[in-house]
């Protein structure tokens, strides 16, 4: 049936669709994966919870709280960089730096992104005085006690997204690119805002512009590396404008 409403030479791959395939497929299995395994609930349903409170008990530092965010940075790094890299150089052919993974010659593109930094403190400071966000953030609930445990959540909480620019502006943008060209933005924008839909629902709208913006500056930079450091960035002062709010950043700086 598809043949007489396509005709047969419509269905037919080539080189461009077969790969873009790959990516797309790749991207929704590792999303599932990455949903029940890789988030801080797959920390408890893999049993290592139990043993780094077996093995850390009477430390006084809640290994086994904050612990649950450095396994969600771990995860992530691990489903969604080293294996969608990797199959995309078995598979595509394509390097790292193929996939936005480059250092070299985005030192004159910081200006821009340091101006979208700033441009996102007093949008931070107005939605830190909601209650939806001051009941969200920080993730790890414990945070406003400060210390150890605080900063092993924050170094989980930048790995993840460490991830998250790898694998939405750097595997599925440059790897549906070569096929859809700039549309590629707007398909990977998809995901990305779905996976903020048990967030807040302006951060979730947000995330619609944030996803355009930083996947169309990813193609046009060639990197993704500099959206890193602004998601990083935009987290964490998120996180301690809520705990100044809450009469807790002193315990935490």
């Amino acid at each position: 049936m598809l043949e007489r409403l396509m005709g047969p030479n419509d269905l037919r791959l080539d080189r461009a669709d077969r790969d873009a395939a790959i990516v797309l497929l790749t991207a929704t299995s590792l999303l599932v994966l990455f949903f029940y395994w890789g988030r801080p609930g797959g920390y408890v349903a893999s049993g290592t919870a139990a043993r780094v409170r077996d093995l850390t008990a009477g430390s006084g530092i809640d290994f086994v709280g904050s612990g649950a965010y450095m396994w969600w940075g771990i995860s992530s790094l691990w489903w969604r960089l080293a294996v969608p890299f990797g199959i995309a150089w078995w598979f595509l052919g394509m390097r790292p730096r193929d996939l936005g993974l480059r250092f070299r010659g985005i030192g004159r593109h910081w200006p821009v992104y340091g101006a979208m930094f700033a441009v996102m403190i007093p949008v931070l400071v107005w939605a830190s005085s909601f209650d939806s966000f001051l009941r969200f953030y920080p993730f790890y609930s414990r945070a406003g006690a400060g210390g150890v445990a605080f900063w092993i959540y924050e170094v989980g909480y930048a790995l993840q997204f460490v991830g998250v620019e790898s694998f939405f502006r750097g595997f599925m943008t440059f790897g549906l690119a070569p096929r859809f060209g700039l549309l590629a933005v707007p398909m990977m924008t998809v995901p990305y805002t779905m996976i903020h839909f048990a967030k807040p629902m302006p951060e979730a709208v947000a995330a619609i512009v944030a996803g355009l913006v930083l996947g169309f500056m990813a193609l046009r930079t060639r990197s993704f590396v500099p959206g890193i450091a602004v998601h990083v960035g935009v987290a964490i002062v998120m996180d301690l404008l809520v705990l100044a709010r809450l009469g807790q950043l002193g315990n935490v700086v």
